[in-house]
């Protein structure tokens, strides 16, 4: 044999040794994750879940599940408000913690008199605690102008006007703070 035969039989022989000795780290490289621990930490639905990509829905059940979770903490949260209304105003045809002034008044029971003062008080108390929040004052209703007349709406077929502007304040000390507050 010649020196250049001998050369070309050693690089090839070389070439051979280098590719059966690569051969099986390539393979092992390619493991998909077999014998690195529970293939269900690594690998989800066929796709490698270590650098944050999601199952094959894209993570629609993930948004899902947000959203139902809020939706959940919305419900709570309006449960959370009706009850505070309920306590404050009453639910069960009673004064809801209204004091009762009396009688009845040209036709109209003080439940009709009180529901339409307490409900014209509200509506302007809110009104204006929300007017005073949005320009920076303090919470003070009393210096209100509604406040101090109390006669909004007030129809002299309601009977006592005294009457009407006691539950009318009341109810604007309510509005307002509800208005203020951002309700």
């Amino acid at each position: 044999m010649t020196i250049k035969n001998k050369s070309l039989v050693m690089r090839i022989s070389m070439l051979a040794l280098v590719a059966f000795l690569a051969l099986p780290l390539t393979a092992f490289g390619q493991s998909n994750g077999r014998g690195r621990g529970k293939p269900t930490e690594v690998f989800v639905n066929g796709h490698d879940a270590r650098d944050g990509r999601w199952d094959k829905n894209n993570g629609q059940a993930r948004r899902a599940d947000e959203w139902r979770r809020e939706q959940e903490r919305m419900r709570a949260e309006e449960l959370r408000r009706q009850r505070e209304r309920n306590r404050r105003y009453g639910t069960n045809g009673g004064y809801g913690g209204y004091g009762g002034y009396g009688g009845t008044y040209g036709g109209y029971t003080d439940a009709q008199l009180r529901q339409t003062a307490l409900n014209a008080g509200y509506n302007n108390g809110v009104q204006e605690g929300r007017r005073d929040r949005s320009r920076g004052e303090r919470f003070d209703y009393r210096d209100e102008g509604d406040f101090q007349n109390a006669t909004e709406d007030y129809n002299s077929r309601y009977g006592d006007r005294e009457v009407y502007r006691q539950y009318f304040r009341q109810g604007f000390a309510n509005g307002y703070r509800d208005g203020y507050n951002g309700y």
